[in-house]
């Protein structure tokens, strides 16, 4: 239901997927999609301050938000509209949030970490039946350590259109599962009630809500490997080829 709930060492030999609804998992989506060379998800301002020394300044753009707040220097916030094909295209993106890329840092000992949305729910929901794997952690962000529904919302996403009969479920889970049952069909409806949710409506956004809520409208799902994104399905680059390309040893 949190980031804090992780146990690292519980995750070998699993696949996390992380969630962060709003607004994390769902921008790095559309950064991914709409043509970014390179997508750097980072659990602090001082990683992204390394992984900029490494790159070319002219190509980098450096994105998110701590606290809520816009970061100063940086060249764009946390939502998904900020980062329009002709923005991100052929650019290094570094992004960094106060929960969900920390979130995503804290699954890295997972044997595969994926980014989970309602947009792509369906498409990562297919490709976790499909690997076949044994052991699949639904990781939700959270905010601040407190349960978020945005994320929860996801997450049931994801479950409902997984066969779920047979796996050893727990609570969360099978809550999850419950939900479903009452909620089918009113994911924009509940998105709305959240504590978060209901910020975007108080201030005239319900337009990213309703993107954030468009369920199965992408089939692209976000993979961390080594610190960077690429789409799941895509072979590995080698180390020494990716190095090469950015011109760093």
């Amino acid at each position: 239901m949190t980031r804090q709930e992780i146990v690292p060492e519980r995750l070998a030999g699993a696949t996390a997927v992380v969630i962060d609804v709003l607004m994390a998992t769902t921008t790095l989506l559309t950064i991914l999609e709409n043509g970014a060379r390179n997508v750097y998800p980072v659990a602090s301002l001082e990683e992204a301050d390394e992984i900029r020394a490494k790159l070319d300044a002219a190509d980098i753009l450096r994105g998110g938000e701590q606290d809520a707040a816009r970061i100063e220097g940086y060249d764009r916030g946390p939502f998904p509209e900020e980062y329009v094909p002709e923005v991100v295209r052929d650019k290094d993106v570094i992004f960094v949030t106060t929960n969900g890329t920390r979130a995503i840092a804290d699954a890295a000992q997972a044997d595969r970490l994926l980014l989970g949305t309602l947009r792509n729910a369906p498409a990562v929901a297919r490709h976790l039946e499909e690997s076949g794997t044994d052991s699949v952690y639904l990781v939700c962000a959270g905010s601040a350590g407190r349960f978020d529904l945005a994320d929860f919302l996801g997450a049931v996403a994801i479950l409902s259109y997984m066969d779920t009969d047979g796996r050893n479920l727990n609570d969360g889970a099978t809550l999850a599962l419950d939900f479903v049952e009452h909620r089918r069909g009113r994911i924009s409806e509940v998105l709305e009630k959240g504590r978060a949710g209901r910020w975007f409506v108080e201030n005239d956004r319900t337009d990213a809500l309703g993107f954030v809520a468009d369920v199965g409208v992408s089939d692209l799902i976000p993979e961390v490997v080594g610190g960077k994104l690429r789409r799941a399905g895509e072979p590995r680059r080698s180390r020494v080829s990716d190095a090469s390309r950015r011109g760093t040893g």
